[in-house]
């Protein structure tokens, strides 16, 4: 089935799409825009989502483990109680949204972008890679048991540092 009517599928006849989801394995929903859409207690584990949009999305209890969710855009998501757990989450936007009592166990968070997010309750604290996200300082942690041992949550903004990669880059020249 075409990418197009899956994403028909799921935002205007959901109960087809499990049965399409119970007779295939492999689906691919790239690119699909789900922007401000509304989700609740949905199962969407193991689909490669890679580079689609659920910008400004409701998302309450909705299954994403094992999912693709490389460069997918949930800024300003209100997402509540999902499940993460073994989601490649490359380069996910999740910037200015509220992530609450969800749980991302071995997700891969490489990259990803969490710059003004609340991330109150969450369980980050066997997630991969969460030392190479992206956030600031208005960032909001969960507690310390819900991060892994040696991730640093507190943000450092150092100007020395980028004035001394400015004075070599004008040296470079």
């Amino acid at each position: 089935m075409q990418k197009e009517k899956l994403v028909e599928l799921i935002l205007n006849d959901y109960d087809s799409f499990v049965q399409y989801k119970k007779s295939n394995d492999d689906i691919e929903i790239s690119e699909g825009d789900f922007s401000r859409s509304n989700f609740s207690d949905v199962d969407f584990s193991n689909i490669d989502f890679s580079g689609a949009s659920f910008m400004e999305a409701n998302l309450s209890n909705v299954d994403f483990s094992s999912c693709d969710l490389t460069g997918v855009d949930f800024s300003r998501a209100n997402i509540s109680e999902c499940n993460f757990s073994n989601a490649v989450l490359n380069g996910a936007g999740f910037n200015y949204a509220s992530v609450n009592f969800s749980n991302f166990s071995d997700a891969d968070m490489a990259g990803a972008n969490l710059s003004e997010a609340d991330l109150s309750d969450s369980d980050f604290s066997t997630s991969e890679n969460l030392d190479s996200v992206r956030f600031d300082e208005a960032t909001v942690w969960p507690d310390s048991e819900k991060l892994p041992e040696d991730f640093d949550c507190t943000y450092n903004y150092d100007l020395s540092s980028l004035r001394e990669d400015e004075e070599n880059e004008i040296e470079s020249y």
